[in-house]
């Protein structure tokens, strides 16, 4: 019953979707989607995966077709072999795939010959019919190739009957002076609403719902403040090491690869007053007041971290990001970093936010918990705990607060527990969208809500910056933790040292219909 109750509201919400997106897109236009570096793992992965699911749907404009651009000699039988491992398709919707397929072609090309993308738009002009014809481009590309293959369309693949979007994934930059480059450059070729700076975080279901619990309900609003918070933890955790990646992961490091993005825009929509509406502009602007109020991250507020092997391990577990043979040696790249962040308004001054987040822990987790302070006047003899709000992005998307309750019986004693809105419990069977596949339609839409602002973007580099080049031109080395664990007990004492309070008395205890 009630997985019949789930399929029958993941129906209506895709009616819904429909009827939404029906009126959001023009009537009759034609969109071209050209994938650059459709030879890529991201394009195999990712890209071509979700453009399936979204085809499959019916969530995407009918006229839609899909160009990969890239050098390798392929075709589009080579695409579908590459992707399909990825691709979820039932056995009935063999058919389906096969016509997915046939809205595809491919054009073989570099990124910095005008010639090849002459002969790219030219195969895009095959497609379009009608009056109206849009043009979306997916860069799934290395920063090095931006500029040129960004100029390339800019003077020869423009929509000349419609609209023109361009996707861009990070990395914006490796500091300040490199993205205020690539920003400006960006610029001086297309507008801001032409321009979508994709950070996945922002298509996942709880960040999204970030908006709705602060500003949809009384009961969090009036002490979502520095009198009720003490702290907020953001926490980004992976329980596997580099996995033969760490020449890429070496030349990043952990603090460029999810914290001066992923988890700063997860700050922001915690920390952010209440728009003026749901419109991007209104989000992005209280978003970016928010970056613009936090000075810039001090070294004595991060603990940087490397994992070594675990000789009671097993496979890549017994082995540390050295051991990596891609990773350059005696590298000091961090692999774990914990950074206390302060936003100085009226609002947050003096509370904490730790941005927290590593490779090779011992879970994997992604989630905000907001810490309140400890109650005034404790009748109950210190066995009173902070009450916790948890808002848990990944793994099994959940809400829950922690609080004390009596414990049941004679006794007057008291005991955490939790108030628990699990999402594989309450809508047990529903199937939520992937967050590429939204961000993806909010792109088609032109919605710009989940997508970095230019400004926003300056700001995140403007906190992070400084302490990114006094690591690299100090060579701050960091300090190790065993492969599988909660990472450098020198963090744990930072945070603690900050005013956050770890009891390691609570359990959570699992949902029984899940």
């Amino acid at each position: 019953m009630a997985e019949n109750e789930a399929l029958e509201r993941s129906i209506a919400l895709l009616k819904e979707s429909l009827q939404y997106l029906e009126e959001t897109y023009e009537k009759g236009d034609t969109h071209i989607f050209v994938v650059l570096g459709a030879s890529g793992d991201l394009a195999k992965k990712k890209i071509y995966p979700t453009l399936w699911s979204l085809y499959r749907d019916g969530l995407i404009p009918k006229k839609t077709i899909f160009v990969g651009y890239a050098r390798s000699k392929l075709t589009v039988h080579d695409i579908r072999n590459k992707s399909e491992p990825y691709l979820k398709v039932r056995d009935e919707e063999k058919e389906k795939v096969n016509a997915f397929f046939k809205m595809n072609h491919y054009v073989s090309g570099s990124y910095d010959m005008p010639e090849d993308f002459l002969q790219l738009n030219q195969e895009i002009c095959k497609y379009e019919m009608g009056s109206h014809c849009n043009r979306l481009f997916y860069l799934a590309l290395p920063p090095n190739v931006f500029e040129s293959s960004t100029t390339n369309i800019r003077n020869h693949c423009m929509a000349s009957k419609g609209w023109t979007r361009i996707i861009i994934e990070k990395p914006f930059g490796r500091d300040s002076e490199s993205s205020t480059q690539l920003s400006n450059h960006l610029n001086a070729l297309f507008k801001e609403e032409e321009l979508y700076r994709i950070d996945h975080y922002l298509g996942k279901e709880m960040v999204q719902n970030l908006m709705a619990l602060r500003f949809g309900n009384r009961i969090f609003g009036p002490t979502w403040n520095r009198e009720h918070i003490s702290c907020v933890m953001v926490s980004f955790k992976e329980p596997f090491g580099t996995q033969g990646r760490g020449g890429y992961f070496d030349s990043f490091g952990i603090v460029r690869d999810v914290m001066q993005n992923h988890m700063l825009q997860m700050l922001s929509l915690v920390a952010m007053e209440k728009p003026v509406s749901t419109g991007a502009e209104d989000i992005r602007d209280e978003k970016v007041k928010v970056l613009r109020c936090m000075p810039e991250v001090k070294l004595e507020d991060v603990v940087l971290g490397q994992y070594i092997g675990n000789p009671s391990g097993e496979g890549e577990a017994k082995e540390g990001y050295l051991d990596d043979p891609s990773v350059p040696k005696g590298s000091t790249t961090a692999t774990y970093a914990m950074v206390t962040c302060y936003v100085n308004n009226e609002r947050w001054e003096g509370v904490p936010f730790f941005l927290r987040c590593g490779k090779a822990l011992n879970e994997r987790k992604a989630e905000v918990r907001i810490q309140y302070r400890d109650v005034p006047g404790d009748i109950f003899h210190g066995e009173s705990k902070r009450n916790e709000l948890v808002i848990r992005v990944q793994p099994g998307e959940a809400v829950y607060v922690k609080m004390m309750n009596k414990t049941p019986g004679m006794s007057f004693n008291i005991e955490e527990t939790e108030l628990d809105l699990t999402y594989g419990s309450r809508y047990k069977g529903l199937v939520m969208p992937d967050a590429y596949e939204r961000l993806i339609l909010d792109v088609f839409c032109g919605s710009q809500i989940h997508f970095v602002r230019s400004d926003e973007l300056a700001q995140a580099w403007r906190i992070f910056t400084p302490i990114l080049h006094k690591i690299e031109t100090e060579n701050v080395k960091p300090v190790t933790y065993t492969y599988g664990t909660r990472g450098p007990k020198e963090a744990d004492e930072l945070c603690q040292n900050k005013g956050f309070k770890f009891y390691g008395t609570y359990k959570w205890v699992k949902p029984a219909s899940l």
